[in-house]
């Protein structure tokens, strides 16, 4: 044991860095995303959405995809939700209509999920969230 007074600190480093993650926090959760409320959602006097609230926040991409694929592909530009009322398949007109504050609305709750959506390849970026 001739290089114990390089070894015992070493090994202790490298622990210390390995559960640093893990104590550095103690054990604590991310804070929640702010809540997801515009001025036009909180002027309306029935708060609904295309779909109900937990699916639209679980699957409104899946639900998009589904959407840009049928008005690209198929030409089809109405979406009859579980109610049988019918949309106009737009981003633009019917989820900005209601979700208008780009900023805080659609970016405080993709940073939060560290997610980068790519719907602003195509689509016009709405005044509040230019930069």
């Amino acid at each position: 044991m001739y290089n114990r007074g390089k070894i015992l600190p070493g090994l202790v480093i490298f622990l210390a860095l390995l559960t640093f993650p893990f104590w550095y926090e103690k054990g604590g959760t991310a804070p929640p995303a702010l809540p997801l409320d515009t001025p036009e959602i909180q002027k309306l006097s029935v708060k609904k959405c295309v779909e109900p609230t937990p699916f639209m926040k679980a699957s409104h991409m899946e639900l998009l995809n589904q959407w840009r694929d049928a008005v690209v592909r198929e030409g089809n530009h109405l979406y009859a939700n579980h109610e049988g009322k019918k949309f106009s398949m737009s981003l633009s007109q019917t989820c900005l209509g209601c979700h208008s504050n780009k900023e805080k609305f659609c970016d405080a709750c993709h940073t939060f999920s560290g997610v980068k959506p790519k719907c602003w390849g195509c689509h016009v970026v709405p005044k509040e969230g230019r930069t």
